[in-house]
């Protein structure tokens, strides 16, 4: 009798081993007290703490779904609520709109800036290699255009939903999800649904040379040199580079920005973050073709500071800074 042994042919330190069969395994291997940041928090449709939650399928034929951050009403909120499309990071090979990483975050957004957070559920690589997920990214901004136009319909939405103001935004590897998103919508018609702005917080824009940041500041919890390779070499088109136009955008490879169609952008970035430099190069970028951008930079801190719940609530610097990113978007969301 012939037992067929799979065999380990890649792995990313704690969060992914990929077998020879193709099968993937992300059972967390890493240091235990981490793992309740990657635990799934159930959607609650009472409100817990000021904001409720639902999951949504978009596709029934491809199972696309999303999480809907509700916050409760204010007597100050207007009668509709802006729009915030959110597209999770792990280097397009890791995590869930589900997370509790998210949940932490994003019910905190939805409350400090009054608006509905719509959570894409993206395809992961490497079974679902890029451009998967800014396909479904897409696919879930043309959904909400299909509810602006009452062609589709979903309850909380209908109901509280002002599709003249939805928003982008996404973290790391979700940042360049935002990008190709914003970018691939400038030749779309949403109407009468405007997209008002895009939001990448720290995102995966690197090059196939090393950048001197990715030389020389410090590796952090969320990001270390070979989670960058390790996870882009996965989930990059077979024989393409970090050059490819998804996770380069301001490389010659793109479209060249100028020539994008893009709603107001704001860049967060961390000082510390070991993809800074190219992450600045794309806001060069952006500033020489004339679109309109701001930058928000969180002063001391590393790649997605903000997601590592334990830092937040046992650092108050951390905290602090968490707290100043969350006002900062809110403020963005307020203005446009």
């Amino acid at each position: 009798m012939v037992h067929n042994q799979k065999t380990l042919v890649d792995e990313v330190s704690g969060w992914l081993r990929v077998y020879d069969d193709g099968s993937v395994d992300r059972t967390w291997t890493g240091p235990p007290e981490v793992k309740f940041v990657s635990e799934p928090v159930p959607p609650h449709h009472h409100f817990v703490d000021g904001v409720a939650t639902a999951d949504v399928i978009i596709n029934p034929v491809s199972g696309l779904s999303v999480r809907i951050y509700l916050p409760e009403k204010n007597p100050t909120d207007p009668d509709k609520l802006p729009v915030v499309l959110h597209f999770h990071g792990g280097g397009f090979c890791i995590s869930r709109a589900d997370w509790f990483m998210y949940y932490h975050m994003y019910t905190k957004l939805a409350k400090s800036a009054r608006a509905i957070v719509v959570s894409v559920y993206l395809r992961l690589a490497p079974e679902n290699r890029l451009p998967a997920a800014c396909d479904d990214g897409l696919e879930a901004l043309r959904w909400l255009g299909s509810l602006s136009r009452a062609e589709s319909h979903e309850t909380w939405l209908d109901q509280h939903a002002d599709f003249n103001r939805v928003f982008l935004i996404g973290d790391s590897s979700g940042g360049n999800v935002v990008h190709e998103v914003a970018a691939r919508a400038g030749h779309v018609d949403l109407s009468p649904m405007k997209l008002s702005g895009a939001i990448p917080i720290h995102p995966g824009f690197v090059r196939s040379e090393r950048s001197k940041s990715e030389l020389e500041q410090p590796e952090s919890p969320f990001l270390t040199l070979k989670m960058v390779d390790k996870f882009l070499k996965l989930a990059l088109p077979v024989n393409c580079t970090k050059d490819h136009p998804i996770t380069c955008p301001m490389g010659a490879a793109a479209p060249a920005l100028e020539e994008l169609k893009l709603p107001p952008v704001l860049l967060c970035l961390a000082e510390n973050d070991l993809i800074k430099d190219t992450e600045m190069e794309y806001y060069e970028g952006l500033k020489k073709a004339q679109k309109e951008v701001e930058l928000l930079i969180s002063p001391g801190m590393g790649h997605s500071f903000y997601l590592n719940k334990i830092a937040v609530d046992l650092d108050p610097n951390t905290a602090a800074q968490t707290s100043g990113l969350v006002q900062g978007i809110s403020e963005f969301i307020h203005k446009h």
